[in-house]
């Protein structure tokens, strides 16, 4: 979901706006223990691509929000690893039917209790064509999912997945359409939260004052291209680990400027430091930064299918061996990044170091070569567009100058004032030009490197704004999702893996790392997925 902005995987693995996600305790802080100010922190997003509707939020700047409203049957820990939230247990004998059994005492901000229907309802929801949601691929290993999802100018025969059923209030069925043993994983990622009555009765008013069934509540309407402020929901069950009151979350579209208030004390934590900031930012903030491994991977993207100008391949790794990452790494990055040799995070199970080979490897003489092999480019010209809200500015152009002085292109870095712009724009079709791109994870599992943004299911709903198509991909995805173990199918989707290395729809130009700073109200807390960890946030 979040492509761009940080490790997602909150599954929101999305699409983010890397650079621009971060998260904070801003305003005061307050814990049981006595703490500075009042316990309300401020975090810094940038504008939600569409309203906060679960199943339709696939980026990071609404899905840091979905993530403190929402809780889900399983989470990731401070470790990166999967465990139960909601979920009391959950059981299978062969990764296809699934039985789940949920934790009591949970009840939406409203005061709806939350039941196996309340899952099931939100996941029928997300799964049908007509409702359009942005993470609909996500339901597709579901018994049925394909009866919602007949084809465009179809109309689905029912609203229901027949692998779902409430055995009763607190116990949940899933019947897959074949083993998958990520299922788990899967489950972490904010698409599949539960979601109350009210939510059926007026989804666009929902999106606007969401309701949800987390540590925290809404305070008042999403106020667009300012803030959305939450408050600490009292009767959550483990509200007593919680010590942070409330969240404001602050809509920025300029990261340097929220570098500026973390440092200034008007802004509590940025989960990516500005390339501005990453000479000095352990000097501004002393004590107060984090260095971990992010699942995020920073592409430059094509509109394959809609602009005859990138369907040749050999003209796509011309580009890619015209990028010299290891500068972009040292001399933009400082070290922050590293670069991009395969399309799987170095984070995940089935990364292979090397994996792209020459394709990801500077080479200006075979570049050229490839190029005009190729045919070039229209009018010779190449136009990068990328957000300017997400701290891109620098290593777009730094790329745009070394394709052109190494293919002799005019290169063109073209700005979108805000992530939501371009992602709605290539939602739409409308940018015809290349464009940046990142993926942070879902769930830490290999098929979410590749399904979400390569698929053909994607297109229509999903992340694949390049309109990438390859049938023997597609066939390698379902065989890797039906292998016996997880071993069998990371083999798998390694294969998958090779065909986008080859096609290379998108150019891998870099990995993540999470640079992150906090302000002297926090004394410490964890991210997981680029997802803050509120019951880990301690304050001082």
């Amino acid at each position: 979901m979040r492509g761009a902005k940080s490790a997602k995987w909150v599954a929101m693995a999305a699409v983010v706006a890397l650079g621009a996600t971060a998260c904070g305790g801003g305003g005061d802080s307050g814990s049981s223990g006595g703490a500075k100010g009042n316990g309300v922190l401020s975090v810094e997003i940038g504008e939600p691509q569409n309203a906060l509707v679960p199943t339709n939020t696939y980026e990071t700047e609404g899905g840091q929000v979905i993530n403190a409203l929402f809780t889900g049957l399983t989470k990731l820990d401070a470790d990166n690893k999967v465990v139960n939230a909601m979920a009391e247990s959950i059981e299978t004998k062969d990764n296809k039917v699934w039985t789940i059994k949920l934790k009591s005492g949970y009840t939406f901000h409203n005061g709806e209790k939350v039941t196996a229907q309340s899952f099931i309802d939100a996941w029928n929801y997300g799964a049908n064509q007509s409702n359009a949601q942005q993470t609909n691929p996500l339901f597709s290993h579901i018994q049925g999912f394909s009866d919602l999802n007949p084809g465009e100018g179809k109309k689905p025969s029912t609203d229901k997945m027949s692998g779902l059923k409430a055995v009763d209030d607190s116990t949940l069925q899933v019947t897959l359409t074949a083993p998958f043993a990520a299922f788990t994983s899967q489950l972490s990622f904010t698409a599949f939260v539960p979601l109350p009555k009210a939510f059926f009765k007026d989804p666009k008013g929902f999106g606007e004052a969401p309701i949800g069934n987390g540590p925290f509540e809404m305070k008042g309407k999403f106020k667009h291209n300012e803030e959305i402020s939450t408050t600490k929901y009292d009767k959550y069950p483990d509200a007593s680990k919680i010590a942070v009151k409330g969240v404001n979350f602050k809509i920025y579209s300029n990261l340097d400027t929220a570098y500026k208030d973390l440092v200034a004390g008007n802004l509590d934590t940025l989960l990516t430091i500005p390339t501005s900031g990453l000479a000095t930012y352990k000097k501004d903030l002393p004590g107060r930064t984090v260095d971990q491994a992010d699942s995020a991977v920073g592409y430059i993207g094509f509109p394959i299918k809609y602009n005859k100008a990138f369907q040749n391949a050999d003209l796509r790794q011309a580009i890619s061996m015209s990028i010299d990452r290891q500068t972009i790494a040292d001399k933009i990055f400082l070290g922050a990044r590293t670069p991009a040799d395969d399309y799987i995070s170095p984070t995940i199970d089935g990364y292979r170091k090397g994996a792209c080979g020459d394709a990801c490897t500077l080479n200006p003489a075979k570049a050229k070569e490839l190029y005009k092999k190729s045919g070039g480019l229209p009018g010779n010209t190449l136009e990068i567009g990328y957000n300017s809200d997400g701290g891109h500015k620098d290593w777009v152009e730094a790329v745009a100058n070394q394709i052109q002085q190494n293919l002799g292109v005019k290169v063109i870095a073209k700005p979108f004032e805000q992530f939501q712009t371009i992602l709605n724009d290539l939602d739409a079709k409308k940018y015809q030009g290349a464009f940046r791109m990142a993926w942070s994870m879902d769930y830490p599992d290999m098929e979410n490197y590749l399904r979400p943004i390569f698929s053909k299911d994607a297109i229509s709903n999903g992340s694949n704004y390049s309109g990438y198509v390859n049938e023997d991909f597609e066939k390698l995805l379902a065989q890797g999702d039906k292998a016996p173990t997880h071993e069998d199918a990371i083999k798998t989707y390694q294969k998958a893996d090779d065909i986008l290395l080859k096609d290379m729809p998108y150019i891998p130009v870099y990995f993540y790392t999470m640079n992150f700073g906090f302000s002297d109200k926090i004394k410490s807390m964890n991210v997981a997925g680029h997802q803050i960890l509120w019951d880990t946030v301690k304050l001082s």
